[in-house]
């Protein structure tokens, strides 16, 4: 028999949103992360700096189990999901996530790719799941899209789906796995204006990105990876603006002088 997945009152638990402890995973002969210490409290915005290849991404699809790790923890509201008696898919629910890829199905609408997961998932009517769909497209500044497919979409448009898809499922943490670095320029602004609204909001929020700019002006903290470790963590004027390890002054010359 599976353990509960979650506490009668997830509100009461009062620990880290997620609490990650000594996660290690590798890919073969690549060890992808080293035994990362890591957290996010509730209503907190943590964005996460660094190379490609540092481990950033795995980190996060760690967080949902998307990728499994080789041992250590990870806390959801006081829950291992790593744990074999935990029920994961019933702790998922409560985690959104948006990829660097839309996936969006292209043979149904705005609206009905916000449906779906309600209806699968959820258990939810059609009236229901349409209500909450509706409301949010217009959370990301869509409603007018509903109908239309997406190829009749920008990308950054789509990408602002994927975001209402999430949202619509009610979840208590989001994670955003460098959600804008397939968007051309001039598309990044109106997808990072959604994310800095859900912090305004109070969102729990873990996110990827090489955006320097939003993490400097919506992050509570800044964390910077390289070589599948947190090599320094802190508020953003600190980890950005006075940098204390080399390989974090490094890495922003390289950002700053692109």
């Amino acid at each position: 028999m599976s353990k509960p997945s979650t506490p009668p009152d997830a509100a009461a638990f009062d620990g880290p949103a997620v609490d990650i402890r000594g996660l290690c995973k590798r890919f073969g002969s690549n060890e992808v992360l080293k035994g990362i210490d890591f957290h996010v409290d509730r209503r907190e915005v943590v964005v996460v700096i660094g190379p490609s290849g540092s481990g950033k991404s795995t980190l996060l699809r760690c967080v949902n189990l998307l990728e499994t790790p080789e041992s250590g923890q990870v806390l959801v509201d006081g829950i291992d999901i790593c744990d074999p008696d935990t029920d994961v898919n019933d702790v998922r629910r409560r985690i959104g996530m948006v990829f660097q890829q839309f996936n969006l199905f292209p043979h149904l609408t705005a609206l009905e790719n916000v449906t779906l997961a309600q209806r699968k998932v959820l258990k939810r009517s059609a009236e229901e799941a349409g209500r909450i769909a509706r409301a949010n497209l217009e959370r990301v500044g869509l409603a007018e899209k509903a109908d239309q497919y997406p190829l009749q979409l920008s990308g950054g448009q789509q990408q602002r789906v994927a975001i209402a898809r999430a949202l619509a499922m009610d979840p208590e943490i989001m994670l955003f796995d460098e959600a804008t670095s397939a968007l051309d320029p001039e598309l990044v602004g109106d997808v990072l204006a959604v994310m800095r609204g859900l912090a305004t909001e109070g969102m729990t929020m873990m996110v990827v990105t090489h955006e320097i700019s939003f993490a400097r002006n919506v992050a509570d903290r800044v964390v910077f990876m390289a070589d599948g470790v947190v090599v320094e963590e802190g508020a953003p004027a600190q980890v950005l603006d006075d940098p204390q390890h080399a390989r974090t002054k490094q890495f922003l010359r390289q950002v700053h002088d692109r």
